[in-house]
């Protein structure tokens, strides 16, 4: 679709060096702003690039463009409805294998398997459960004959801890085959994805003790998906499905997660 009198502006350097200076000259220059994920790098400046928007009378979404995927609806839907009993516990795997030189490796870009490709796991416990992680604990590897890793961890793998008492295990690598997955274990059955993040190729699944049974839903362009609900939201003056506040949820659980690495130990999410 197109809206003339639309005029946004998309934020996709690294966080590190690009997204809350950017944010703010875009908001000066009366632009809603779409931003990529993770929106910043630390708690404080995501919540003062929601601050300038919200004074500047602008937009600003996050591009999880997964929330405006059919397959990935669907399993949010199912979750809410119960359709296969309560949420137990979910398994997640964002893994790649990723060449040098690339700025995903360099740590003064804000490289590192965790933001780059972890985040799709820890956002889909997040509208899985449509619950908030209240405890996170985390480890990280890097090889130590591996130059790749020198200033980012190879892999790391993280656990959630929900308020419902849903258990969600995450593992993000740089340092191995392509792998983006999910796996929701309910009550009276499995929901799972695979793949679940990638742009195209999606697969959704359920199953019991007796069947697996493949859905097929239509593809469509995520980006495109992304694209129009940002220009109806602008156009018709409202809240995108994906604000800043969904970007800054994810910031205070990656917080903690790099916290936990840091520390060895379970680490509380902080609400506020």
């Amino acid at each position: 679709m197109f809206v003339e009198t639309v005029h946004p502006t998309s934020l996709q350097k690294p966080a590190k060096i690009g997204y809350l200076p950017l944010n703010s000259e875009k908001n000066q220059a009366g632009k809603h702003v779409l931003c990529e994920k993770p929106m910043a790098t630390t708690v404080e400046e995501c919540q003062r690039m929601m601050a300038e928007a919200e004074s500047a009378k602008r937009k600003l979404m996050i591009a999880y463009r997964l929330h405006y995927e059919p397959m990935n609806l669907q399993v949010m839907q199912w979750c809410r409805d119960e359709k296969f009993g309560p949420v137990r516990s979910i398994a997640s795997s964002n893994c790649q294998d990723v060449k040098a030189p690339n700025i995903r490796l360099s740590r003064d870009l804000g490289g590192g398997p965790l933001g780059d490709i972890g985040i799709y796991s820890l956002n889909a416990t997040r509208y899985i459960t449509g619950e908030e992680p209240i405890r996170a604990t985390a480890i990280a590897d890097a090889p130590n004959d591996d130059p790749r890793f020198a200033e980012v961890p190879a892999n790391i793998g993280f656990t959630l801890e929900f308020p419902s008492g849903t258990i969600a295990s995450c593992t993000c690598s740089f340092n191995g085959p392509e792998k983006r997955d999910f796996e929701v274990h309910c009550r009276d059955g499995v929901i799972a994805m695979d793949p679940a993040f990638s742009y195209r190729g999606l697969r959704l699944f359920t199953e019991n003790t007796e069947t697996r049974t493949q859905h097929k839903l239509a593809a469509i362009n995520q980006f495109a998906a992304e694209m129009d609900h940002f220009a109806l939201c602008i156009k018709n003056d409202t809240e995108p499905r994906t604000p800043g506040q969904e970007g800054l949820l994810d910031m205070r659980a990656m917080v903690a997660i790099n916290r936990s690495v840091e520390l060895g130990r379970t680490v509380e999410i902080a609400v506020q």
